[in-house]
C-alpha cells in the first residue's frame, strides 16, 4: 500500500470538506454580514467550520472504534493504529467542541471576544442556563472522557465501553438539530441522530481502514474492506433514510426545494450520497473481488481518494445547511402560549390530534424513522439467518420465524401508529403503549429465538477479531448477564419496574423529554424481553426456575400488575396533571377518567400476556415430561428393560425373605 495515502487521502477528505462548506455558505447566504449584532466575518466563517470539525472528528472516532470492536484483531498492529486514531479524534472533537462554545457564544450575543471577567461570566451563565450552551457543554464533557478511554484502555471489552461514549458524543448535536418544543421534535431529533452515527461509521471506518492499510498484507486486506462494505451498505441505508426525513421536515414542499438556498443544498447533498452509494457499488462488484490480485492496491487506492472526496463534499455541505435558514421556519411551532398557541402545541410542540375513533387504530400513524430501522433490520437480518441455514442443508422451524416477525411487526405498530400519536395526550393510550412495550411485544420476540439463530448462522472467526458469534457469546457469559437473566431477578425488575417508573420523576422525563422517551421504550423491552427469556425462552441462559416454580414466579407478577392497575382504577389524584389535565383536550373523556381506563388496561388487557406466558410454560413443562419419558423408553430398549427387570427382581427377592421369616415364625 503506497505510503502516501496516509497523507492524500485525509488531505483530499479536508480539501473538499472546506470547498464544499465555503460553497455551501455562499449558497445559503450563512456567512454573510447580518444588519443587526454581526458577529464578524471570523465568528461567521469559524463557527461552521468548528461545528464541521466536531463532525469529522466525531466520525473518525465513531467509525475507528467500531472497526476495531468489529473487523480488527487485538494481536495484530491495526488494532493499535486504529486506538491511536480514535483517541486523537476523541482529543480534536474536544477541542473543536470548546471552540464551538465559544463561537457559538459569540453568534448568540453578538458581543466581541474579551479576557476580562464579565465575559467569563457570561460565557458561564450561557453553557449552564440556556439549553443550546448546556447542550455543547455535555457535549464537550462527554469527548473529554472518551478522550481519556481511548488513551488508556487497550482490551477490547474496555474499547467496547469506548465505543459506548463515542456514540454518546451524537446526542447532544442530535438534539441540537431541531428545537425542543417544535413540531416534528421527536422525529427529528431521532432521524439526526440515525444520520450522524451512519455517517460517522461510513466515514470514518473508511479513514481507519485507510491508516491501517499499509501494514496489511495482500491477503488480509480483501478481509477487512469486506467487514467495512457490510458496515457501508447498513449506514448508507440509515443515511440516505433519515436525510430524506429531516429534509423534509425543515423543507416543508417541493417548491421551497427548488426555491431556497436550503433547498439547493440538500439537492447537492443528495447528489454526494447518491454518489457514494454507486462507489459503494464498485467496492462490492469490482474493487473487493480483485483485492490480493496484481494491481490490487492501485485500484483500492483510487476508490478510496474518490469516495473520501465525495465525503468530504456531503461533509461541508452538512456543515453549511447547520447554519442555513430552514424554508419551514420553526417559529409558529415555538412561539410562546398566548401568542397563538394551544395548551398541547406549548407541551407536545405538536397541535391536539383529534377525537381518537376505532378506525384511529388503522388510519393514524406517527412514524418514527429510529424504530423503524430497527424493525427493518431486526427483520432482514433474521431472514437473513434463516436463508444461510437453508442454504447449507440446516432447517430453522417456520413458528420461530413468523413469531419474530410478528413481535418486529407489532413494535413497528406501537413506536408508528396510533399508540404513538396519541400517548402523550391520553393516560390510557399511554398505558396501552406500555404493556404491549413491557409484555406482548417481549413474548413473541422470544419465542423466536434470535440469540440461538444467530450462533447458528454465524460463522467462527479465526483470526482474532470478533464477530458476531463471539460477540454474543461473551454477551451471554458476562456476570452481570447471569445476574439479570436470573429469574428472580429478571421478575423483580419486571414487576417493580411499573411501580418505580410511574411513582418516580422517571415518568415525567419520558413525557417532557425526548430523550426520557426513548429510555422508556428500551427499558421496558428489555425489561419484559428478559423476564419472558427466564420463563419460556429457547435461548439459553445460564439458569432457569423449575416448571412449578415459574408458574408461581408468573401468578405473582400478575398480582402485582394486578394491583398497580387497581391503584389506578381507584385512585382520585391525577397523574402528572400539568401535563395530561392541561392539553386543553375538550373531546372524549375527562383527564382522570382516562387514567382510570388506564389502570383498567394494566389491570386487564396487561394480564393477558401474562396469562399467555403461563400457557406457554404449562405447555413447555407438559413437553418436558413427555421427552423424559421418550427417554427412558429409549434408554429401556437399549437395555432390554434391565432396569426394571432388576427392580422386578428385587420385590421378587423381598418377598422370598418374607415367606422364610413367616415359615420361622
Amino acid at each position: 500500500m503506497p505510503r502516501s495515502l496516509r497523507i492524500i487521502a485525509p488531505a483530499a477528505l479536508l480539501a473538499t470538506t472546506l470547498a464544499a462548506l465555503l460553497l455551501g455558505l455562499w449558497i445559503g447566504g450563512a456567512a454573510d454580514p447580518r444588519i443587526l449584532q454581526d458577529p464578524g466575518a471570523v465568528v461567521r466563517y469559524g463557527l461552521p467550520a468548528a461545528r464541521t470539525l466536531v463532525n469529522l472528528s466525531m466520525a473518525v472516532l465513531i467509525g475507528s472504534l467500531a472497526m476495531a470492536i468489529w473487523a480488527f484483531a487485538p494481536e495484530r498492529p491495526e488494532w493499535r493504529t486504529a486506538l491511536d486514531l480514535a483517541a486523537a479524534s476523541a482529543a480534536v472533537l474536544t477541542v473543536a467542541s470548546a471552540a464551538t462554545i465559544l463561537f457559538t457564544f459569540l453568534d448568540v450575543t453578538g458581543q466581541p471576544f474579551s479576557g476580562d471577567s464579565g465575559f467569563g461570566a457570561q460565557l458561564a451563565q450561557f453553557v449552564t442556563t440556556i439549553e443550546l450552551g448546556r447542550l455543547w457543554l455535555i457535549e464537550l464533557l462527554i469527548a473529554a472522557v472518551t478522550t481519556v478511554l481511548c488513551f488508556a484502555v487497550r482490551d477490547r471489552r474496555w474499547v467496547l465501553l469506548a465505543l459506548v461514549a463515542a456514540l454518546a458524543t451524537a446526542v447532544p448535536l442530535a438534539q441540537q438539530g431541531h428545537a425542543a418544543g417544535s413540531s416534528g421534535h421527536g422525529q427529528a431529533v431521532n432521524a439526526l441522530l440515525v444520520h450522524l452515527i451512519g455517517a460517522s461509521v461510513w466515514l470514518g471506518g473508511l479513514v481507519a481502514l485507510v491508516f491501517v492499510a499499509r501494514g496489511l498484507d495482500r491477503r488480509r486486506l480483501p478481509i477487512l474492506v469486506a467487514r467495512y462494505s457490510t458496515f457501508a451498505l447498513l449506514a448508507f441505508v440509515g443515511v440516505a433514510a433519515s436525510g430524506v426525513v429531516s429534509a423534509w421536515l425543515r423543507i416543508g414542499s417541493f417548491a421551497q426545494l427548488f426555491g431556497s438556498g436550503y433547498g439547493v443544498i440538500v439537492l447537492l447533498k443528495t447528489a454526494a450520497i447518491v454518489l457514494l452509494g454507486i462507489l459503494g457499488v464498485a467496492w462490492r462488484r469490482a474493487a473487493i473481488p480483485r483485492l490480493g490480485g496484481p494491481g490490487s492496491t492501485r485500484v483500492f487506492a483510487w476508490l478510496v481518494l474518490a469516495e473520501l472526496a465525495v465525503m468530504g463534499l456531503a461533509s461541508g455541505l452538512a456543515g453549511a445547511l447547520g447554519r442555513t435558514a430552514t424554508p419551514a421556519s420553526i417559529a409558529e411551532a415555538t412561539k410562546p402560549a398566548g401568542v397563538g398557541s394551544t395548551p398541547a402545541e406549548v407541551l407536545t410542540g405538536d397541535p391536539l390530534p383529534g377525537p381518537i375513533a376505532p378506525l384511529s387504530y388503522f388510519t393514524d400513524w406517527k412514524f418514527d424513522l429510529a424504530w423503524t430501522l430497527v424493525c427493518v433490520f431486526g427483520a432482514i437480518l433474521y431472514v437473513g439467518g434463516v436463508i444461510r441455514l437453508r442454504r447449507r442443508g440446516d432447517r430453522w422451524p417456520v413458528g420461530r420465524t413468523i413469531a419474530w416477525l410478528l413481535g418486529l411487526a407489532m413494535l413497528f405498530y406501537t413506536t408508528n401508529g396510533v399508540l404513538n400519536v396519541y400517548e402523550a395526550y391520553l393516560f390510557s393510550q399511554h398505558m396501552l403503549a406500555h404493556m404491549m412495550l413491557t409484555m406482548l411485544i417481549p413474548l413473541v420476540l422470544v419465542l423466536g429465538a434470535p440469540v440461538t439463530l444467530a450462533l447458528r448462522a454465524t460463522a467462527r472467526r479465526d483470526d482474532g477479531s470478533w464477530g458476531g458469534r463471539e460477540w454474543i457469546l461473551w454477551a451471554v457469559q458476562t456476570p452481570y448477564s447471569k445476574v439479570i437473566t436470573h429469574p428472580a431477578v429478571a421478575a423483580v425488575v419486571f414487576a417493580g419496574s411499573l411501580w418505580v417508573f410511574y411513582f418516580s420523576g422517571l415518568f415525567r422525563w419520558s413525557m417532557v423529554d425526548h430523550l426520557g422517551h426513548q429510555w422508556m421504550i428500551v427499558h421496558f423491552l428489555i425489561s419484559g424481553y428478559l423476564f419472558a427469556l427466564s420463563m419460556v425462552g429457547i435461548d439459553p441462559v445460564p439458569y432457569r426456575f423449575p416448571y412449578p416454580l415459574r408458574l408461581v414466579t408468573l401468578f405473582a407478577t400478575m398480582a402485582a400488575h394486578a394491583f398497580f392497575g387497581v391503584t389506578m382504577m381507584t385512585g382520585d389524584g391525577l397523574m402528572l396533571a400539568d401535563w395530561f389535565g392541561a392539553m386543553g383536550r375538550t373531546w372524549g373523556a375527562t383527564p382522570l377518567e382516562d387514567q382510570r381506563t388506564g389502570g383498567g388496561i394494566a389491570w386487564g388487557i396487561g394480564e393477558l400476556p401474562t396469562l399467555a406466558l403461563a400457557l406457554v410454560v404449562a405447555v413447555q413443562w407438559s413437553r418436558s415430561d413427555d421427552r423424559e419419558q421418550k427417554r427412558k423408553d429409549r434408554a429401556a430398549d437399549r437395555s432390554g428393560d434391565a432396569e426394571l427387570a432388576a427392580y422386578n427382581a428385587m420385590l421378587a427377592e423381598q418377598a422370598e425373605r418374607d415367606q422364610r421369616r413367616a415359615r420361622r415364625v
